[in-house]
């Protein structure tokens, strides 16, 4: 059939027309050949270039300009192999890092992508299998290199793979360099543009040597290691999700000395299929089921869940009456920090100058704990590459505790620039050890939390509007919430608006206004006299506005379910005031 008579767009057309013409291998000619039966799927494929994002690449695997296959791989990476190279035109040996999880066809992308980054005169450090996300931010720092990639989609379904590119500082890319380097892969439009051989002789393979020195310092992120020999045999279930966790996380509980780990050993065998699970995100319930029965089953004190690049961890805790719950990213994080910051502070290690990061977004209860204690606060936008560039701008003039997001993720000390599974799980791990110390279970130390700092709730609502009046629409509601902000949301004065667009800060009592030291992005806050926060902040990827409510009340009397019940009664409540529900 000709490429003409198809009804697809007419730059589908010229993209489909530059692949037959182009140096492609015969593989993947016939692919477009065969895809000519079924014209919606190759216009899919072929009516755009794949996006590369701010955070790299991230789409559905197969043939095709709008596809991650190794050619658009290939030409992402001679266009961040061109911009680093412009950076740091005055390095002698540019260096780079490489590493993947366990999804279809990473290896051979890592492959290609090494490639042709030592074919651009770059020394190449590739990890000799799939390794964990935090592991290839370390690896940057720790070889020296100028920029890393990870091919990783995260905890997308298994159709999907993706491409995460970092800085010198082993933290994702951010401005300029994020825009640069879409500008730059951008200009690549051929692929006689890409240097792809002639380099393999930059590649050093990497693994055992960098895991040791990792580790160790994981391990030195250990706040009480004599609880963990007192309580080494703690009930620990873990499962990797079919992902990178299993390479390190059961090692480093070993290495710590914990001795009855249990991991799911259905999931325990990397496959990027994800055979047992709908998803492979630990904040679903279908994920952590497997890991949760075995729990059930074997009467266990904690469980954990690392997504396949093993950045992430869900948790799931046994509450008194013997039923498991599972914590969402705030609980858990608000348990890491109250940890952290008491700790510190019992031991002295406290000097006045340390500091947490959470983003705008997170709960804030994690702020609370640590500005009760003295510790400094900072506020960053969504997206963990922020909280790694802020460390950057304080390093060597405050000290890093640890920092954390609603999603999720978490960092403990700053020798990795990215949220780390591995370092996450240990500390959980521990806090388990030293709750059992006293006698409580984890569980029982958020209900402390709640005790001591009352009860923070969160809850999340997205508005889906479709296609461009969907989209002008989203865009009409930030007009209005900008233009006529809520006077009061449930009954509760509105006393502060924060507009990270405008970058101000508005309190509504004094009509003060301050500045918000943080790049521009369209995102509203509203704080409430009662001490309740909404944030409103359209999706930059899909049609859709997403409504963050955070509440707080009493643990009374009641306990723990009457007062969660409530919570959920007065998000519920903020909804309808808001014309949500």
């Amino acid at each position: 059939m000709e490429i003409e008579k198809l009804n697809i767009d007419a730059s589908a057309k010229a993209n489909v027309q530059a692949w037959l013409d182009g140096d492609y291998d015969a593989e993947t000619k016939q692919a477009i050949r065969d895809m000519m039966d079924n014209p919606a799927e190759l216009n899919e494929s072929f009516y755009r270039n794949l996006e590369f994002g701010t955070g790299g690449l991230r789409g559905i695997m197969g043939v095709g300009t709008n596809r991650m296959n190794k050619y658009v791989v290939a030409m992402a990476t001679q266009g961040l192999a061109n911009y680093v190279r412009k950076c740091f035109a005055d390095v002698k040996e540019l260096r780079a890092a490489v590493s993947h999880d366990s999804r279809n066809h990473s290896r051979e992308f890592a492959e290609i992508t090494a490639n042709v980054l030592a074919a651009n005169g770059f020394h190449v450090y590739l990890f000799e299998d799939m390794r964990p996300t935090p592991e290839l931010s370390f690896a940057v720092r720790h070889f020296g290199c100028q920029t890393g990639v990870m091919v990783t989609a995260s905890h997308n379904p298994k159709e999907y793979n993706g491409y995460k590119a970092y800085w010198d500082d082993g933290c994702q890319l951010v401005a300029p360099h994020d825009t640069n380097v879409i500008d730059e892969v951008l200009k690549i439009t051929r692929l006689s543009d890409v240097k792809m051989t002639g380099g393999e002789k930059n590649i050093t393979i990497i693994g055992e040597d960098v895991d040791r020195v990792y580790l160790d310092c994981v391990a030195h992120n250990s706040l009480h290691p004599e609880l963990i020999k007192k309580h080494h045999d703690l009930k620990i279930v873990y499962t990797p999700l079919h992902g990178t966790g299993i390479t390190l996380i059961p090692r480093m509980l070993k290495q710590l000395g914990f001795t009855n780990v249990n991991i799911v050993e259905a999931q325990a065998v990397p496959d990027g299929n994800f055979p047992t699970t709908p998803s492979p995100n630990p904040e679903e319930k279908a994920a952590m089921k497997m890991a949760v029965e075995l729990a059930q089953k074997i009467d266990a004190d904690i469980v954990f869940a690392s997504d396949p690049d093993a950045d992430r961890v869900g948790v799931a805790v046994k509450r008194p009456d013997g039923e498991w719950m599972l914590l969402n990213g705030n609980q858990t994080f608000s348990v890491l920090m109250y940890y952290l910051v008491k700790q510190w502070k019992e031991s002295g290690r406290l000097k006045g100058n340390e500091f947490v990061i959470k983003t705008i977004v997170t709960s804030e209860l994690p702020a609370d704990i640590a500005k009760r204690a003295g510790i400094k606060v900072y506020d960053v936008l969504t997206g963990f590459k922020f909280i790694g560039d802020q460390i950057r701008r304080l390093e060597g003039k405050e000290v890093f505790i640890g920092g954390g997001e609603e999603s999720y993720g978490y960092m403990i000390g700053d020798f990795v620039r990215d949220k780390d599974a591995v370092a996450a799980c240990s500390m959980i791990a521990e806090i388990a050890a030293w709750a059992a110390e006293q006698g409580k279970t984890f569980f029982d130390v958020l209900v402390d939390i709640y005790k001591e700092y009352d009860f923070y709730k969160e809850g999340l609502l997205s508005v889906v509007r479709k296609g461009k009046s969907g989209a002008e629409e989203i865009q009409q509601m930030m007009v209005d919430y900008r233009q006529n902000p809520p006077a009061e949301i449930n009954g509760s004065r509105v006393v502060c608006i924060k507009d990270y667009k405008l970058r101000v800060s508005k309190d509504l009592l004094t009509g003060k206004e301050e500045p918000i030291d943080l790049p521009a992005s369209n995102v509203l806050q509203f704080f409430t006299a009662d001490g309740n926060k909404v944030t409103v902040r359209p999706s930059g990827t899909e049609p859709k506005i997403k409504f963050y409510f955070g509440v707080k009340g009493e643990l009374g009397s009641e306990g723990f379910d009457k007062a969660n019940a409530a919570l959920d009664a007065k998000i519920d409540a903020i909804k309808h005031s808001l014309h949500l529900a």
